[in-house]
């Protein structure tokens, strides 16, 4: 089972998806960037900071937090919300070097994006 932490955008989140039920629908279905894995659970759900995107420090303070409360985290997506405001909202982070920093830092599998709706 992949266990999933998800990092999404601070400024649309809420705006394009309510609640995150876009991500938690394609999970539940294996959809999107999930399809790859057998089994998905989301344990984890955090904000990027805030523009201009404070991601490493929200990253660490949620794994800082999961070793804490021993939940493991395989895999990091982050959200389509983030790949919105990057290509709609003049996003200022570059996702692609963030997925390297993350998976150099953490040592996790990093996926942009969550799914496509």
């Amino acid at each position: 089972m992949a266990k999933i932490a998800i990092i999404t955008c601070a400024k649309i989140r809420d705006t394009s998806c309510v609640g995150c039920l876009k991500c938690f629908k394609a999970a539940e279905r294996k959809e999107g960037e999930f399809a790859q894995y057998d089994d998905v659970r989301i344990v984890a759900m955090t904000g990027c900071g805030d523009c201009p995107g404070l991601v490493m420090p929200k990253a660490t303070l949620l794994m800082e937090m999961a070793d804490y409360l021993d939940r493991d985290i395989d895999v990091i997506h982050l959200g389509t919300c983030l790949l919105k405001a990057n290509k709609t909202a003049a996003c200022p982070i570059d996702l692609e070097a963030m997925k390297v920093k993350l998976e150099t830092v953490f040592g996790k599998k990093v996926v942009v994006g969550t799914h496509t709706y």
